[in-house]
């Protein structure tokens, strides 16, 4: 049967494929649009299979607030000019949407939500037999709070989330604090959310450089205490200096605009080089 512009339109809107690649499919599966999309479907896992050890280093980074809920996604290629294709950001988007509909709370359970008649899993399959490279989910992560706030920095290769602990926070304080954990790339809300074997490992750190530098070891331990509480400035979101107005740290940005008010989490994903 002859295949028609609205079949591969058809074909297009159901699996993401190019026109040239669902008019060949249609072809191939006789008009039968289940083969069709079985057929881009094994493309994409050969394609795969060919690329599976090449690195994809490059992608697209979102993320997006609704309400108490944001969530941050990146998904991953081989190149620069496929990251940016206008298909490629809007099936990143799509997944995020999805993840942000459902509540997704890890990786794997993005992968297995509903994307038309598969799912984000064999998206990505087929996307990967349309461009020729190797493509991963990756990076995904959410928080939850009385009030979200994003940040996507140009290019979407940077993005980060957070939340608060009340609602209805001033929208460009939250956006504000979104852009610090962006710029100054913390590791924890505060110092007692820092992970147990980082703060070892600075303490030991900071002790052996105390000894390097000759020392009494009876003054180590205060000196080297000294330097995790300069650490703690360095990497604790809400102890670092506010970049818009070093005299205050975060916590003290947050508190002046509402009585109370503080981060309670945060997500940070890049492609760049930190």
């Amino acid at each position: 049967m002859a295949v028609t512009m609205a079949d591969i339109t058809h074909l297009r809107k159901m699996t993401g494929a190019g026109m040239m690649d669902c008019k060949n499919a249609l072809n191939e599966a006789e008009g039968d649009f289940e083969k069709a999309m079985e057929i881009i479907r094994k493309k994409g896992q050969a394609v795969a299979a060919k690329r599976s050890d090449r690195d994809a280093s490059e992608g697209c980074v979102l993320a997006k607030a609704a309400g108490n809920f944001a969530a941050i996604i990146a998904l991953k290629c081989e190149t620069d000019f496929v990251a940016k294709n206008s298909d490629f950001v809007a099936l990143t988007t799509e997944i995020l949407d999805l993840a942000i509909a459902n509540k997704s709370t890890d990786i794997e359970a993005v992968k297995a939500l509903p994307m038309g008649k598969s799912t984000v899993a064999d998206a990505i399959v087929g996307r990967i037999g349309i461009t020729g490279e190797k493509m991963e989910l990756d990076g995904y992560g959410f928080v939850e709070g009385l009030t979200t706030s994003v940040y996507i920095h140009p290019g979407n290769k940077l993005a980060t989330i957070v939340s608060f602990n009340q609602a209805g926070v001033d929208a460009q304080v939250a956006h504000e604090v979104a852009m610090q954990i962006a710029a100054m790339n913390p590791i924890s809300i505060d110092a007692e959310s820092i992970p147990a074997d980082i703060l070892a490992r600075e303490k030991e750190i900071a002790a052996d450089k105390a000894r390097e530098e000759g020392k009494p070891e009876n003054m180590i331990e205060k000196i080297a205490m000294g330097r995790i509480n300069k650490f703690y400035k360095e990497v604790c979101l809400l102890q670092q200096e506010y970049v818009k107005d070093t005299k205050l740290t975060v916590a003290q940005f947050l508190d002046s605009s509402s009585k109370g008010l503080t981060a309670t989490a945060f997500k940070r994903y890049t492609l760049n080089a930190d």
